[in-house]
């Protein structure tokens, strides 16, 4: 290995010959760099906003499948299961120079699976096209894409990653929309099939744009387990665990809340699901110019984390829809904040960018199960009290115990220096 290689702080291992040259540092900006911030907001438009739109299904299968709120969650659950459990692969496969096979295989099954479930009249239909097929094709493209854009940015990477992932607030507010305008005059069939339609058109340009920028990493081993060995990436995994195993409750279950307990109809619940998506966008955005700024990304997705704990404990107190309204914002900013950073500080763990697909993608797939199980799980903690209070005190403590594990983290890689920004 060259002096020159040392200084790039580039480690010689096997799978990077020395006889191969160093990337080139990322452009940090320019119009290639921000097309690649702009597709990941398309892609993200198209998978974290049509699952951050399951709380309008959710609705709607209760009142016309006759199934429990949480065999219903199972559907949303496996949804973000698989969007994030397939990052191991989908992340390794845009190292080894495989981006592309991944990215269209992804696009396809996803639309695959939004047209089949405008076709589906039973669960067990929904499940397999809405739940399994729509997740593997969301999965194929989320984590590699983040990856592609996080390659592309240095100082400004925070920032980048969330306005590629403010797509979910963005096809948040859309799709729920599309539905509540719809669904009465056209029917459940059809009006999914719009969705359909949009994400055709907007896969289109993402498609033709999208450009891995470093050279492929063809040999490595799926899994980087040299980051099992750092303490700060553990503690940071677990307690994003905790996070998101909470995180999603609301989302799937502030509607039917809000019909259920204080008598709205179908089309206000509808709303606040737009509501507390379209938050999402400031929640996004700000904290990810403050993260980028100011304090770096680790240390404002504590407060995020901490405010999110207390939204969710709070709403155990809310009786009116004002107040329902009030609990959307505010909770939509502080979980959907925790989700834009949280990419990004994964990311900032990497000092490697040329394993940046696989370690993002390990942090995706251990995450995953947390996904999987904490919707159904409140769904399954309000049938057993016959009420939200159980479910609510559960999310909440599941915040407050990630919030912790994060300050760990962070004390362990800085030790109690309060200015350190990382």
């Amino acid at each position: 290995m060259t002096e020159k290689d040392t200084e790039t702080g580039v480690p010689d291992t096997p799978s990077q010959p020395s006889t191969i040259p160093d990337p080139p540092p990322p452009p940090d900006g320019g119009v290639q760099a921000w097309t690649q911030a702009v597709m990941g907001h398309l892609v993200c438009f198209n998978t974290w906003g049509y699952i951050a739109s399951f709380g309008v299904f959710q609705a709607y299968y209760q009142s016309e499948l006759g199934v429990s709120p949480s065999a219903i969650s199972w559907v949303g659950s496996v949804q973000i299961f698989l969007i994030f459990f397939i990052g191991t692969f989908s992340g390794r496969a845009l190292d080894a120079g495989f981006f592309y096979h991944v990215y269209y295989a992804g696009v396809f099954l996803q639309l695959l699976g939004v047209f089949m479930t405008s076709l589906a009249t039973r669960y067990w239909q929904l499940f397999l096209a809405q739940g399994i097929c729509t997740g593997l094709g969301s999965g194929l493209q989320f984590c590699p894409v983040m990856g592609i854009v996080a390659t592309y940015f240095s100082s400004r990477r925070v920032f980048a990653l969330a306005f590629g992932l403010v797509g979910s607030g963005t096809g948040g507010m859309l799709f729920p929309g599309l539905v509540k305008s719809l669904i009465s005059s056209i029917g459940f069939g059809w009006t999914v099939r719009v969705l359909g339609f949009v994400m055709v058109a907007t896969s289109i340009p993402a498609t033709l744009l999208l450009r891995p920028r470093l050279p492929p990493r063809r040999s490595g081993p799926l899994v980087d387990w040299v980051a099992f060995k750092e303490p700060t990436y553990i503690l940071f995994i677990v307690g994003m665990f905790f996070n998101f195993w909470g995180l999603y409750f609301a989302f799937y279950y502030v509607g039917a809340f809000g019909r259920n307990v204080l008598g709205l109809t179908y089309s206000d619940s509808d709303t606040l699901i737009i509501v507390t998506n379209g938050a999402g966008i400031v929640g996004r955005l700000i904290p990810a110019y403050l993260a980028d700024r100011y304090f770096g990304p680790l240390n404002t997705i504590i407060p995020l984390t901490i405010g999110a704990s207390i939204m969710m404990f709070c709403w155990a107190a809310v009786d009116s829809s004002a107040g329902l309204y009030v609990f959307a914002v505010l909770y939509g900013i502080f979980s959907n904040g925790v989700q834009g950073l949280w990419p990004s500080t994964l990311s900032s763990l990497t000092p490697d960018l040329t394993k940046t697909g696989t370690r993002i993608g390990m942090g995706f797939t251990i995450v995953s199960f947390a996904c999987l199980t904490g919707p159904p799980l409140g769904g399954a903690l309000i049938a057993r009290s016959h009420g939200y209070i159980g479910a609510q005190v559960w999310g909440g403590l599941s915040f407050f115990l990630g919030a912790s594990i994060l300050v760990a983290a962070r004390v362990l890689k800085t030790g109690t220096e309060i200015k350190a920004k990382i």
